[in-house]
């Protein structure tokens, strides 16, 4: 993949989907986000910030992919995701902030795996 981190996104894939599957779990026993949740949102947001950062300067000294539009719209898509994500679970301090925090991280796994796709599409 010319743009993409293969290590990178796997391990930002498997954070996101462990942290999902924990926030699901937590809102089912009616929960609220603690500050451990948040911390641990806050992480996942710094890691997918590296790779939305290795990203760009992959894709300004690599390869390009067939649609540097699409590949952009979702780079910014999936920087953004988390950090909206642990707003609105602030904004809302009960167990459905918690069930914003797993759905979002349940979300960053498909942006992830459709940069993926979208970059091995090289232009030519």
């Amino acid at each position: 993949m010319p743009v993409m981190n293969g290590p990178l996104s796997t391990a930002t894939i498997v954070v996101a989907l462990l942290l999902g599957i924990w926030y699901l779990i937590r809102s089912a026993l009616d929960r609220a986000p603690g500050n451990t949740d948040l911390w641990a949102m806050l992480g996942l947001s710094a890691l997918v910030a590296v790779l939305v950062v290795v990203s760009v300067v992959g894709l300004i000294t690599g390869d390009r992919p067939g649609d540097v539009t699409t590949f952009i719209g979702y780079l910014i898509t999936t920087a953004a995701f988390a950090p909206v994500g642990f707003y609105l679970a602030r904004l809302e301090p009960t167990r459905w902030g918690t069930l914003i925090l797993g759905v979002a991280c349940l979300v960053l796994p498909v942006l992830v795996l459709r940069l993926q796709q979208i970059a091995e599409a090289t232009g030519g």
